[in-house]
């Protein structure tokens, strides 16, 4: 895999740009969901300022008046690039791409076009709950193929599930997350292919959230699913809103395997209507020129996930915590401090800090809590104190 080494990108640390005073001026879910005393290490907001090539773009677009409808190609090509040199996957082809509001709302999309009502959709619990909604709200039947006891899939259960789903005949689609919310596994290439052809085998459509794939730290390498043997007939949706933290500037790009280009080809056109131009100006300027501001991400990450491992073998060794190779969420499995089936609760309680339930994330989330360690070593510090303190009450 081709990257530029952490530490050698020139920029600063992004984590360590912004003081607490300054993020709690913010207005989004992150800093307002919860009183002025609550230190929220929640939800997947960033406390970064955005890449400078972000800045530009956006207010550049905004000096010019340039804010009407989204038009052209330009975010696929950036994506295309930058998969080319990340990944060296040079198989993101721009004309089987499309635009869409976001991953989730192209998930639903993406669903919509290979299975129909009350078809299932398998999903590898625990896994970030926007899975277990959206699927239920479209009127798809969510069957949960847990993973194993090391966070990865497991094979002989992913085959199972898929053995029963597709018994009738009917159709079927895997929802697969890649690198995996909230664990932080990245899935290897043997891993993908062997899903592919499980797909293959039982016919089940394969759509692929890909949305922190620029976010694998380490040695790790992220396998587009799209590029394995068995891939052609999936579907991925990706985004450079997780890696820069755009969550507010809506865009995504749907992306078909050369055998499902016809299924894409079948999205509604409307659907390309939603995403934001400024948007998509957002995110063509991270992939295309906001490289050296994510490497320098990546580095602070690192050194967060070890930070966060010792404070938590200092302050609460009875935390199980197994470091992830992608994303910027430490799943915490509290199970052994005695706090209840919902750890996230008494934190909140009795020490003021905000982190997710694991209880929506689905089996396996009972005991657990998910916590954004994209955040300045003092918040994490902060964070992890106030934890303790809640434990010990």
């Amino acid at each position: 895999m081709t990257r530029i080494p952490h530490e050698t990108s020139g920029e600063p640390n992004p984590l360590g740009a912004l003081t607490l005073d300054r993020l709690r001026r913010r207005t989004s879910m992150k800093w307002r969901t919860y009183p002025q005393d609550v230190l929220p290490v929640w939800v997947a907001e960033m406390d970064v300022p955005l890449a400078e090539p972000v800045v530009r773009a956006v207010t550049g677009a905004l000096e010019l008046g340039d804010t009407g409808y989204p038009a052209g190609s330009a975010y696929a090509e950036a994506l295309a690039a930058f998969a080319d040199k990340r990944w060296d996957w040079g198989g993101l082809a721009v004309e089987r791409t499309a635009i869409v509001p976001d991953v989730m709302l192209g998930v639903v999309e993406m669903l919509k076009l290979v299975t129909g009502y009350g078809d299932p959709v398998v999903v590898n619990a625990p896994v970030y709950p926007p899975f277990h909604d959206f699927v239920r709200h479209m009127d798809r039947r969510v069957v949960e193929a847990p993973l194993g006891a090391d966070a990865r899939i497991d094979l002989d259960v992913l085959e199972d599930a898929f053995r029963r789903v597709t018994a009738g005949r009917s159709r079927a689609a895997y929802l697969l997350c890649s690198p995996h919310n909230p664990t932080g596994t990245v899935h290897t290439a043997d891993e993908l292919s062997a899903v592919a052809a499980l797909a293959e085998r039982y016919g089940v459509r394969v759509v692929a959230d890909e949305i922190h794939a620029p976010l694998v730290v380490g040695e790790a390498r992220f396998v587009p699913y799209l590029s394995v043997p068995g891939g052609e007939r999936g579907l991925s949706l990706m985004s450079a809103s997780k890696a820069w933290n755009l969550a507010g500037l809506k865009a995504a790009l749907a992306i078909a395997g050369p055998a499902a280009a016809e299924d894409l080809a079948r999205m509604p056109e409307e659907v390309g209507h939603g995403p934001s131009h400024v948007g998509i100006l957002a995110h063509t300027a991270a992939l295309r020129d906001g490289v050296a501001w994510l490497d320098a991400l990546l580095a602070g990450l690192d050194a967060n996930r070890r930070l966060l491992a010792s404070l938590l073998a200092e302050r609460l060794p009875a935390v199980r915590y197994r470091p992830g190779d992608a994303t910027y969420l430490a799943w915490l499995d509290c199970q052994a401090l005695d706090l209840g089936d919902d750890p996230a609760d008494p934190f909140l309680r009795h020490g003021r800090v905000a982190l997710n339930s694991g209880l929506p994330f689905g089996t396996g989330g009972t005991g657990h809590a998910r916590l954004n360690l994209a955040t300045s070593p003092e918040v994490l510090r902060e964070a992890v104190r106030r934890m303790a303190v809640a434990a010990q009450r």
